[in-house]
């Protein structure tokens, strides 16, 4: 592998001798040969001396915001988006803001990328009464484009495509960093302080299956800016405030008088809250009870308070075992935490959103407060004193007329600025049975999401034993195999559908270990990571082959994979602007079925048919696989789905 700055110092010396070719033809221009009187020619080189001067301009700002060499993952999609941007600015200079779209090709025949421009450009400049063919459009974009290290040779195609070629050693360079380096996120314009509100369940009450894509799907969107670089604080936003507490701290004080002085035996804390809305619902002299104590828990009373934490604690260790089951670190936050920051009035007060059809309860006729008070004072303590840039909450689309008034709300009232401060409801669907119904038991009830983890396991476990796998695992190995696909399969089962939509929730068809599956996938992930054991080749081996050795790309199918792994920081830069994580589960599964594509045509490790022994080595093979496992672990680290080195 090249010097990295010898390589960089070149680049910017060929910049440079652009830069005075071009001074030199603008010179020439100024001194037309002949000394025509014509104006049409005149005008003619004083267009040709203004796109040229627009060009060198352009140049010397490359030049001059060159970034320096990085360890991070190189965008493709961005940097020819920053050549073809250039190039369009160059051959239309007359439009401030020209169309610009560049895609990966979706034909392989017809090149790697694809830029589309011409067309939209053709569009734009039709409207301001000037007629272009689209194909002239890309004829002009291809002869600006400037020097670059990535494009091989572009073609216009159709009514104005233009399908670009990838230079290989541009890519086998990209691949031996990411060897050397590991995956690295792409450069971070600006750090952002990011708050994700999800989880969410009520105190007092069981996790169930409708907190399930919550947790989840807000646990993974929290490891993606993470590993993006940004400051993420983690909200667990606990339904641990309301009138409900009054009749669970009247019926503490019936069933267990001593609680002060004696910590409560709540064995099951979804039978006491049963226990005690049946009475609440039934009893009126408890119900009379149950509102005053209400009154003494939000006054503040020192009794009360500890009754109220007693219960509180009670279900924080349940919800724990749910959270240290699928690994995922949150902060609770709950609405008592907001109860502070939120004023008293007398009378019912509501406040009308322009554009909006519901207004918020802010103060109900009691004087007391509504989940819209809550949720507005928590948006304002987030955007006040957390200072975040981005504020997302991972709650169910039911969910989604309520949160638009809120924050229409805040926007009105002054809080943020929508183009500044970004405020987005990231909902989605509810998880069905196979029956497509809402998912319950077969007596109708909801699943306890502790239920339903236990049997993942235990359905694990009878896949693996299905496979065999009892006998050549140690019974550790074995134990920490049930774990990894048990949960896996849970997670990616939810994360690899769209979380807009409903989904069927099937253990049948997450454990099936064929199709865009987690079984797959962590079956994949394994048999790679063995084929550097199969070579007996260990990490220190395997740097210095990364630091020694260019990973050749001259078969159709390394050419295949070498690409689809680079394509990875792409598939960030998708999901951090739409929050669709299915997109990662889609190129995990590509990156996968092109491997296998690629290890059943290209041999890695060539070994004696008699004897078994290994008599050759393909380094730059063995390269490509251990790229393709450090995207993969990568990405199942940004799902919270954890592989194991043996399966």
């Amino acid at each position: 592998m090249g010097d990295p700055v010898k390589e960089y110092t070149a680049r910017l010396q060929q910049q440079e001798r652009e830069i005075r070719s071009l001074s030199a033809e603008i010179e020439s221009l100024r001194r037309p040969a002949g000394g025509t009187s014509e104006t049409s020619r005149l005008d003619q080189l004083r267009d040709e001396n203004a796109r040229l001067k627009y060009r060198i301009n352009v140049l010397k700002r490359s030049l001059q915001e060159a970034p320096p060499p990085s360890r991070a993952m190189t965008n493709i999609n961005q940097r020819l988006q920053d050549v073809f941007g250039v190039a369009i600015r160059a051959a239309c200079p007359e439009l401030d803001h020209p169309p610009l779209s560049v895609t990966p090709n979706q034909q392989a025949k017809f090149g790697d990328y694809q830029c589309n421009s011409a067309m939209a450009l053709a569009q734009v400049l039709r409207l301001r009464g000037v007629k272009v063919n689209p194909r002239e459009i890309a004829e002009k974009i291809v002869q600006n484009l400037p020097d670059n290290e990535l494009i091989q040779k572009t073609e216009i195609a159709g009514p104005g495509f233009i399908n670009v070629h990838l230079k290989r050693t541009f890519v086998s360079k990209l691949l031996s960093s990411l060897l050397i380096n590991g995956v690295q996120p792409p450069p971070l314009t600006s750090r952002k302080k990011v708050v994700v509100d999800f989880s969410s369940p009520n105190i007092a009450k069981e996790m169930h299956v409708g907190h399930l894509r919550s947790t989840i799907i807000g646990d993974s969107m929290c490891r993606l800016f993470e590993f993006l670089g940004h400051d993420v604080l983690r909200l667990n936003h606990v339904g641990d405030w309301g009138t409900q507490f009054g009749m669970l701290l009247a019926h503490l004080q019936d069933k267990f008088p001593n609680y002060l002085n004696e910590s409560p035996p709540i064995g099951d804390l979804q039978a006491f809250y049963k226990e005690s809305k049946k009475r609440f619902d039934e009893d009126e002299d408890f119900k009379r009870r149950a509102y005053q104590c209400v009154v003494r828990l939000q006054s503040r009373d020192p009794d009360f308070i500890r009754g109220w934490n007693l219960i509180c604690d009670v279900s924080r260790s349940e919800f724990q075992k749910v959270y240290d089951c699928l690994d995922v670190s949150i902060v609770e936050r709950g609405e008592s935490f907001y109860q502070d920051l939120m004023d008293g009035d007398e009378g019912r007060r509501l406040l009308f959103v322009p554009g909006q059809s519901v207004p918020l309860t802010v103060v109900k006729s009691d004087g007391g407060f509504t989940y819209d008070t809550s949720d507005l004072a928590a948006l304002r303590q987030r955007l006040r004193d957390e200072r975040a840039d981005v504020i997302i909450y991972v709650v169910d689309s039911g969910q989604g007329t309520h949160f638009s008034v809120v924050f229409a709300a805040a926007q009105m009232i002054g809080w943020y600025d929508p183009q500044v401060t970004r405020v987005e409801h990231a909902g989605f669907g509810v998880v069905l049975g196979e029956d497509k119904k809402k998912f319950k038991t077969r007596s109708g009830d909801t699943v306890r999401l502790r239920d339903l983890l236990d049997e993942g396991l235990r359905r694990s476990m009878d896949k693996l034993k299905e496979k065999e796998r009892d006998k050549v695992l140690t019974p550790a190995q074995l134990a920490q195999a049930q774990r990894s696909v048990a949960f896996g399969c849970i997670k990616y089962a939810d994360l690899s559908h769209n979380r807009i939509n409903d989904y069927v929730f099937s253990f049948d068809k997450m454990l099936d270990d064929r199709g865009n599956t987690a079984a797959y996938l962590l079956y994949a992930f394994t048999r790679i990571r063995s084929i550097a054991r199969l070579a007996d080749l260990d990490e220190a081996a395997l740097r210095t082959a990364a630091e020694t050795c260019e990973v050749q790309l001259e078969h159709e199918k390394e050419w295949k994979l070498g690409k689809c792994i680079l394509r990875f920081p792409e598939i960030l830069h998708k999901i951090l602007d739409d929050l669709l994580l299915h997109t990662l589960c889609d190129f995990l599964y590509e990156l996968a079925t092109t491997f296998t594509e690629f290890y059943d045509s290209c041999y890695c490790v060539e070994k004696d048919r008699q004897t078994g022994a290994v008599v050759k080595v393909n380094l730059w093979r063995l390269l490509l696989c251990e790229a393709t496992a450090a995207v993969m672990a990568k990405g199942f680290d940004i799902l919270g789905i954890k592989p194991v080195s043996r399966m």
